[in-house]
């Protein structure tokens, strides 16, 4: 198997190229620069910048994700990870470039379009699991409910059938994390951002929900982004992992991680493949580039 610090000859490839490698489950490959195209990818972000106050925090980054695809970015605190995310959704917009979801490209268009699960559960205290749970589906105007039988026919898949009817502050943070992840799933958007949704559990029960979130995903078609910095993680959920560097925020380097059922191999984590790649990663980060 070569090596997965083997570059691409170019940092764009045909769609003939992409699909022959595709269905011959290519080994990891990295790209310097720009993630690869892909024909027909349901998110396109396209020369994106972004300032602050006069001060940019994203510059000319560029990436797409197809259909039931799995991206990770990592990099540094700093580098405008949550900020791309945020561009993506429709919270904020970019002082330049493009950026297209699922054919929508105005940025209240994109608003209530992508699912969006963010750092903190978010949910809110004075609502039911169920109540939680459907208030996607009410913004959009479902009524009372349809929402409810939405949320009763996903909630045994997610694991929280029984606890409908608890309030978040009888949850433990497992358990808070999928009723905030079933809001973010059920209105069935096509693109599902993720950032950090697992970074404050203990390692035990991220490992558990690492495998649960894949399971859920492994039935869907949706574009999901995740933002992490574990390393680790990136590499076991994500089909490529986005390295990003700061000052302003780039895209460094884009890596196919190449394997499939990652996590339901307890082998994978001790192999030469998967050392390879964290290796590889761990090196992009700790380049000159990615000192701030």
């Amino acid at each position: 198997m070569p090596h997965p610090s083997e570059d691409y000859p170019d940092k764009q490839m045909s769609g003939e190229n992409a699909s022959t490698m595709s269905s011959q489950q290519a080994p990891p490959q990295i790209s310097n620069g720009d993630t690869l195209p892909r024909s027909g990818a349901l998110l396109s972000v396209s020369d994106v910048g972004f300032d602050y106050e006069h001060s940019p925090i994203l510059s000319e980054v560029s990436l797409e994700v197809g259909k039931g695809e799995f991206l990770a970015l990592v990099g540094p605190s700093g580098c405008g990870k949550s900020t791309l995310l945020n561009l993506v959704s429709g919270v904020l917009s970019q002082k330049t470039g493009t950026i297209v979801s699922n054919g929508l490209t105005g940025r209240k268009e994109r608003l209530g379009s992508i699912s969006y699960m963010q750092q903190k559960d978010l949910l809110l205290p004075w609502r039911t699991v169920a109540e939680n749970g459907r208030l996607g589906l009410e913004l959009r105007g479902e009524s009372t409910s349809q929402s409810s039988k939405a949320v009763g026919e996903l909630a045994r898949v997610f694991g929280i059938a029984d606890v409908l009817d608890h309030m978040p502050w009888q949850l433990s943070g497992g358990m808070r994390q999928r009723v905030a992840l079933l809001r973010a799933v059920l209105p069935d958007n096509p693109v599902l951002l993720l950032d950090e949704p697992f970074g404050a559990l203990d390692a035990i029960t991220r490992q558990q929900l690492q495998r649960w979130l894949l399971n859920v995903l492994d039935v869907s078609e949706k574009a999901v982004v995740l933002v992490t910095h574990d390393v680790e993680e990136a590499i076991l959920l994500a089909d490529r992992v986005v390295v990003m560097a700061p000052n302003p925020g780039r895209i460094v380097r884009g890596i196919h991680t190449g394997y499939d059922n990652k996590l339901a191999d307890d082998t994978f984590l001790s192999s030469s493949e998967f050392l390879d790649l964290k290796s590889t990663i761990l090196g992009s980060l700790e380049t000159e580039e990615m000192v701030i």
